[in-house]
């Protein structure tokens, strides 16, 4: 069983910095690739960022310039440094990993999300 925790959402000022956390723990072999999603209300979940076990990224053209993904494999922690934040990034912001588990079988895992709020 692999559980995500999330942390750092909340209420920012456009053009503010926030900065998202998420920390997998559970029976896991390895992580492969972890990642932020969003869904804004209304709207569909959408790609963030990605990140790599290799630290190869992967931003969504709305965070590029603005957001940064990184992750520590020795804590199984992937964060989200959000900068220059817009109205508009106003979502549920979502964890999401892809581990390897001791049975040597991918699975894929969300957290609970956590909210985000832009507004002056």
């Amino acid at each position: 069983q692999v559980q995500l925790v999330e942390s750092g959402g909340g209420l920012a000022q456009p053009g503010g910095p926030l900065r998202l956390s998420c920390a997998a723990s559970g029976r896991i072999f390895s992580i492969r690739d972890m990642g932020w999603y969003r869904q804004a209300p209304g709207k569909q979940r959408e790609l963030v960022a990605t990140i790599t076990s290799g630290g190869s990224t992967n931003y969504a053209d709305s965070a590029k310039g603005r957001f940064t993904i990184s992750r520590d494999n020795a804590k199984n922690t992937v964060d989200l440094q959000m900068n220059s934040l817009k109205p508009e990034d106003t979502a549920v912001y979502y964890c999401n990993t892809q581990v390897v588990l001791w049975d040597y079988r991918y699975r894929e895992f969300w957290g609970q999300g956590t909210l985000v709020t832009v507004s002056s």
